[in-house]
């Protein structure tokens, strides 16, 4: 009998996901009329009662780099749901049943919800093209900013299949992801500036990891202008910072991921 190894059994299971999706494309309606739903509502609706205080930037601009970062950290939510409801069903169950290693499984859910999060990317960027946004730098700078957000995506994978694993239902998922998410990405700078906030709410905004990714999108892309001098250092240095936000992600959630998950799917 052939054997295959494990990136062949995950590429299986990164086929299986998407197969799924295509028999069931309203699963992309969180990647695809959500944000566009958003970029409408901020760049036309509140928009024009948000001032940036930034000649030269508009809002369009400055909101694009935000929304793609909202829809990345939600790649959490997805997997984490994802990977519950397969456990619920008893899919796992049958995985198990098969000659193929636990650890494919995480791998092909991990690749194919970036994948899912990278259609909305271009979905988004396709909406923002028709809107009046553009990248207004390089070619290197753009793709850079676009690698930045898949690989801070990456390390929020993690974080979704740790929960996954360790919540017992798709709806306590759903509401300890909500409760959790939705504050992580307004209380940033990815729809208004830090600069206006109260000062130790400006301190949360600018320490968080999707700050430094927005903010270093908008650098990349010449989406907005560089921090002040009296920005955290995340602000200051935001390339680095994504970056190494990007690699604790995944070195601290990862390893515990994988033993929740095992765990949970344990005889």
């Amino acid at each position: 009998m052939h054997q295959t190894n494990i990136w062949q059994q995950s590429w299986i299971m990164v086929r299986r996901n998407l197969i799924h999706t295509r028999r069931m494309p309203e699963m992309l309606s969180d990647v695809t009329i959500q944000p566009i739903m958003f970029v409408v509502l901020f760049a036309y609706v509140f928009g024009p009662a948000i001032s940036l205080g930034v000649p030269g930037v508009s809002y369009k601009e400055y909101l694009l780099p935000g929304i793609m970062g909202q829809t990345i950290v939600f790649t959490a939510f997805i997997v984490a749901t994802g990977i519950t409801a397969d456990i619920e069903k008893g899919i796992v169950d049958r995985f198990r049943s098969l000659p193929i290693r636990r650890s494919s499984v995480l791998v092909g859910r991990s690749i194919a919800s970036l994948i899912h999060s990278s259609i909305g990317i271009v979905v988004m960027a396709v909406t923002g093209l028709i809107i009046g946004w553009r990248i207004t730098t390089s070619v290197g700078e753009g793709i850079l900013g676009f690698a930045l957000v898949l690989l801070f995506g990456f390390g929020m994978i993690w974080f979704g299949v740790l929960i996954g694993s360790w919540l017992r239902s798709v709806e306590a998922v759903n509401g300890f992801m909500f409760t959790l998410l939705f504050p992580l990405t307004f209380v940033s700078n990815a729809f208004v500036p830090t600069a206006n906030m109260q000062p130790w709410l400006r301190a949360i905004a600018e320490w968080n990891p999707l700050s430094a990714l927005v903010q270093a999108m908008r650098i990349l892309w010449g989406n907005g202008p560089e921090a002040a001098e009296t920005a955290a250092w995340p602000m200051r240095h935001p390339e680095l910072a994504t970056l190494i936000w990007a690699i604790v992600l995944t070195a601290v959630f990862a390893p515990f991921a994988v033993r929740g998950y095992n765990r949970r799917t344990a005889d």
